[in-house]
C-alpha cells in the first residue's frame, strides 16, 4: 500500500511542512538503487501511521532546489518535521526497524512533547 504522496514543487513541500503537525519527507533520486529498495519497505512498515503523519516523496532531481534548501546532498534522505521544525534526519543506508521505532516514539508523543517543552 502506497502512503507516500509525490510533491512536484518546493513551495508545495514547504506548505505541507508548515500546515501539518507531523510530516515525513522521503527524498530520492531516479538512479538511486538504495532509494528504490528502501521505498517499499518504508511504505509497508510505516503505513500504520498514515492517519497522523503526512508522508511525502520528493525527487531531488525533479526539484533541484531541495538540495540547498534542506541540505540534501545524498539519497535517500528521510526528514521528519514536528510542528514545522526538523526533528529527525536519516540518510543512505537506513535500518527500517530503527526508523520504525523512531517514528513510533515521535507519533506517540514522547519525543514530540520534549521538543515542544524546549521551544
Amino acid at each position: 500500500m502506497k502512503c507516500l504522496k509525490k510533491i512536484k514543487t518546493i513551495e508545495e513541500l514547504k506548505n505541507n511542512i508548515l500546515t501539518n503537525e507531523l510530516v515525513f519527507v522521503y527524498f530520492s533520486q531516479p538512479n538511486c538503487s538504495v532509494c528504490h529498495g528502501l521505498k517499499p519497505q518504508v511504505e509497508s512498515k510505516l503505513k500504520e501511521f498514515r492517519k497522523t503523519v503526512v508522508f511525502i516523496e520528493v525527487d531531488a532531481v525533479e526539484i533541484p532546489k531541495v538540495s540547498g534548501e534542506f541540505s540534501v546532498m545524498t539519497a535517500p534522505v528521510i526528514l521528519l518535521f514536528v510542528e514545522g521544525k526538523e526533528y529527525m534526519r536519516k540518510a543512505r543506508f537506513i535500518p527500517i526497524q530503527e526508523l520504525y521505532s523512531d517514528v513510533k516514539k515521535i507519533v506517540e508523543g514522547t519525543e514530540a512533547a520534549k521538543l515542544i517543552e524546549r521551544v
